[in-house]
């Protein structure tokens, strides 16, 4: 005689438990973001229709202007290019000061600062870092596809900014500069006397920003969103890994603020939380295949990961700070004639004997 189902309930209330604990306990890692380091956070409709609002207005005002070469009818005499540094942060920008030093040793108007700050951290506007343009910024989480869009405000914004921003270079609250501005301008843009020939010339600018096509994991980062998430657009031979941190030409920050297609892909949320670093995906992905020559496929931005912490690089202390880490940090690894510019990543506590260094060292080329 079979059990009635009143004395069966109870054990197919525990079996059914006991399956759906064990279900979590084998599955939670791949569903559950654990942390900072794998929480994924979804890009809103609503975010996703400001983006593109902002970036066709990018395109539109860079168009209007004169497009990628024209600039004659802006009515200025023999203007000079600009940088424009873009400041992602999710912290105060604690080297500020050090950041004002490099941009004070520039005697003219040559650069813009922008700064991306997360709106779920306070940050203290430092009213002392000069021509800070604090931009309309979202949210933000690591190992996220909201770091690409962030970084692609920044470019819209500094374009609809300022028409003579020629290249934009992304850094951190953690990066600091190695050399002086002047050293940075005149490697980028030549002397800044006859600056102004390179808008003749933009189209010929290169993006310094590092390109791989062999990478430790390389096949998991691939598949971060599921076998085949990335086709037809992306086969695994086209798929580039690289740096956060890039200096890019103008003309390639127009390319990727009107980029659709790539894009559709790397919003998708990842499955393997621990292989996807979309910002790092994204962009060495599509100018790889959208201009492969034109960028160096080198960083300008040197990352220590001897010694890398749940996929964090080596963070400087203050005792580590001397005038032989700055010379050993600007040593380029490339056959590159290029030093580093900048370096990550750093403590707080290193702003004290950076400022010490600063004129006589960082600044001293």
């Amino acid at each position: 005689m079979f059990p009635s189902s009143s004395s069966s309930s109870p054990i197919v209330y525990s079996l059914t438990l006991f399956l759906s604990l064990l279900f979590l306990f084998l599955f939670s890692p791949r569903i559950i973001p654990h942390g900072n380091r794998h929480r994924e956070r979804l890009i809103s409709v609503q975010d996703e229709l400001d983006d593109l609002r902002l970036f066709r207005e990018a395109v539109s005002t860079a168009t209007a202007r004169g497009g990628s070469s024209k600039i004659s009818h802006l009515g200025t005499i023999n203007p000079k290019p600009k940088i424009a540094f873009l400041f992602l942060t999710n912290s105060d920008l604690v080297f500020a000061p050090l950041w004002q030093r490099f941009f004070e040793s520039s005697n003219d108007d040559l650069f813009n600062v922008y700064v991306h700050a997360d709106p779920a951290t306070k940050i203290a506007t430092p009213e002392w870092l000069i021509k800070a343009n604090f931009i309309p910024a979202k949210a933000t989480a690591r190992a996220s596809p909201t770091l690409i869009s962030a970084a692609r405000r920044l470019m819209a914004n500094a374009i609809i900014d300022d028409p003579f921003n020629m290249y934009f270079a992304l850094v951190s609250q953690h990066c600091i500069p190695l050399h002086s501005f002047k050293f940075v301008y005149t490697s980028l843009l030549g002397n800044p006397s006859s600056a102004h020939k390179a808008f003749l010339t933009q189209g010929s600018l290169k993006s310094y920003i590092e390109i791989l096509s062999e990478a430790p994991f390389l096949h998991n980062r691939y598949v971060a969103r599921g076998d085949g998430s990335l086709l037809p657009e992306i086969p695994f031979d086209k798929f580039r890994v690289g740096s956060q941190f890039f200096v890019l030409a103008k003309r390639h920050a127009l390319l990727v603020l009107r980029e659709r297609k790539l894009w559709r892909k790397f919003k998708v949320p990842c499955l393997d939380l621990d292989s996807c670093y979309p910002e790092e995906h994204y962009f060495p992905t599509f100018l790889s295949i959208a201009d492969p020559k034109g960028s160096s496929h080198y960083t300008l931005t040197i990352v220590n990961w001897t010694d890398s912490v749940d996929g964090h690089p080596h963070t400087y202390h203050s005792p580590e700070i001397s005038p032989d880490l700055i010379h050993m940090l600007r040593k380029s690894n490339t056959s590159s004639s290029y030093s580093y510019f900048f370096a990550r990543k750093f403590s707080p506590d290193c702003l004290k004997p950076l400022m010490e260094i600063a004129d006589d060292v960082i600044f001293r080329d």
